[in-house]
């Protein structure tokens, strides 16, 4: 398919530029970094973004790294990548697999994969930029190639945001983003409206009386009042919330004891909720909080029980004007291939750039998998059995046409509001 002159002439490169793209991805790929340590592929992208004529602003919120290429008057288009891997053993078997091992915050050795597919973000956006700077004679205005540290822990677009980062812009007219998914390689999928879940971490503790595992009757077990909070907490989506709206709760921890004859004194439980609006997220959360005080009343807890929210991301709604746009470049260039994003329960923290800056963006997902693999496993009824997923120790983007797509996609949306009219 062709959208216009305009962007085919600034596609013809990739063929050109591929080799060099796929060996950077696998670089990036074989030496993942894990949140605010992203040193090296902060330096490499900057190195290649120099290279390209980019004016390159680095560390800003640690390892943030922006090149902004001005090409005449124009509209400004941010186009942004996340650099961050995961405390994750890699069982791809790829002959570029991560063998890294790294330190993480609380001080433990644990092995790094790019097992969120953040490389291959990475390697688009670089692919996309160098064809842009090539093509200069097929557009007009500024482009600015925004690689964000710290997705992972929720924090990074807060950081690069706190540390200045609308000093180091141009006006911004939009901000435009987008991942790499378990869906059929060479697709496209946008999505209007909340298209990515708000997410919110909690850490209860709650506290009992320690006593002999032989003598339950002198203790109040905070084992069984977990146990009782975990089992209650499971009816807010069932009963709480409609039928007509989404939602996940995960209790994804208890700690508790040491030994197993010796009652503890506290547990700790660490929940994640998902929600797609404020409306369900505050019905979610008061429940939360009257369950567990509840419980604890019920158990004759001695203590309070503390409730601490933490690595929460916000919902990613995307701009119905914008997302329209890049739905009709889409659908132009890709034909068939541009689909409709099903709503995802997963989280970033995108959104709060361009809500700093104060424009609006659109934020839309490329498939990973091989095409062959997924017909096969999706006409067997086996897709959530057999197809790994973003996070999983097996998710391997295959790298062709993911890398080609992707980096066509950032083009032929960029164009959309570069393009001389």
């Amino acid at each position: 398919m062709t959208a216009s002159p305009n962007v085919d002439a600034v596609l013809s490169g990739l063929a050109r530029i591929r080799p060099e793209q796929e060996d950077f991805y696998r670089d990036v790929h074989e030496h993942p970094e894990l949140s605010h340590q992203e040193f090296a592929t902060a330096r490499k992208t900057a190195d290649r973004l120099r290279a390209g004529g980019f004016e390159v602003h680095e560390g800003i919120g640690g390892t943030g790294v922006v090149g902004v290429l001005r090409n005449g008057t124009g509209p400004t288009v941010l186009l942004r990548a996340d650099m961050d891997a995961l405390p994750v053993h890699e069982a791809t078997g790829l002959a570029y697999a991560s063998t890294v091992r790294a330190t993480d915050p609380d001080g433990h050795e644990v092995p790094v994969m790019h097992a969120c597919g953040h490389d291959v973000h990475v390697a688009a956006l670089l692919g996309a930029a160098r064809l842009l700077a090539d093509g200069t004679d097929h557009w007009n205005g500024t482009l600015v190639a925004l690689f964000q540290p710290a997705e992972e822990t929720s924090d990074g677009a807060r950081a690069m945001i706190d540390d200045g980062l609308a000093t180091r812009l141009p006006a911004v007219d939009v901000a435009l983003a987008q991942h790499v998914l378990p869906a059929p390689s060479g697709t496209v999928g946008t999505r209007s409206g909340p298209v990515l879940s708000a997410a919110d971490s909690m850490r209860i503790t709650v506290h009992g009386r320690g006593a002999h595992g032989s003598m339950p009757q002198a203790a109040v077990d905070p084992v069984v009042l977990a146990a009782m909070i975990v089992v209650r907490l499971q009816t807010i989506v069932s009963r709480e919330i409609s039928a007509e709206d989404s939602a996940v709760l995960t209790v994804g921890s208890i700690q508790a004891g040491s030994k197993s004859n010796v009652i503890p004194d506290q547990a700790v439980l660490q929940l994640n909720l998902r929600t797609y609006s404020e409306r369900t997220r505050t019905t979610m959360l008061d429940a939360i909080r009257r369950i567990v005080t509840a419980e604890c009343q019920a158990s004759g807890s001695p203590k309070h029980p503390e409730l601490e929210l933490f690595d929460q991301f916000p919902l990613t709604h995307n701009d119905p004007d914008t997302t329209a746009r890049v739905h009709e470049v889409f659908t132009t260039f890709f034909g068939e291939r541009c689909r409709e994003l099903p709503q995802q329960s997963a989280s970033e923290d995108f959104s709060e750039i361009p809500q700093a800056l104060g424009v609006p963006y659109t934020y839309w997902g490329i498939g990973g998998i091989d095409p062959t693999t997924y017909r096969r496993a999706d006409e067997a009824g086996r897709v959530d059995q057999d197809i790994p997923v973003n996070h999983s120790a097996m998710f391997a983007p295959v790298l062709q046409p993911t890398l080609d797509t992707g980096t066509q996609a950032l083009v032929v949306a960029a164009m959309a509001w570069l393009t001389p009219t």
